[in-house]
């Protein structure tokens, strides 16, 4: 059921990193709405979103169908959150064996090519 990754890079100059990703790395990308790039890669992608600090990454699962994986983990009988839907997909949190969670979202926004 997963289909990808999504990651994301925290950044006090999102422009810039954009940029970089786009022109310098050559990153293939969509503009999923007011120059907000998503960037494809070899198979996962990875966006680049503002913040206040540098270095802070979060790592999701990608899947095509959110409530079946939930119904699939709760067969399996591991927790998952309730699914919250945005308007950019519906994510759940899935609690590993560890005790962490892992997110896992199916996405609504635009999703670039391939690298």
């Amino acid at each position: 059921m997963i289909v990808g990754a999504h990651s994301i890079l925290y950044s006090t100059n999102p422009e810039a990193d954009r940029d970089f990703l786009r022109d310098v790395i050559g990153l293939p990308h969509v503009d999923a709405g007011h120059g907000w790039l998503i960037f494809g890669l070899p198979p996962s992608e990875v966006a680049v979103h503002p913040a206040d600090t540098n270095g802070r990454h979060e790592f999701y699962l990608l899947c095509d169908d959110v409530d079946a994986f939930v119904a699939d983990m709760t067969g399996r009988g591991i927790a998952s959150s309730p699914v919250h839907r945005e308007r950019w997909g519906a994510i759940t949190q899935v609690t590993l064996p560890g005790g962490g969670t892992l997110g896992v979202y199916q996405p609504a926004h635009p999703r670039p090519p391939q690298a």
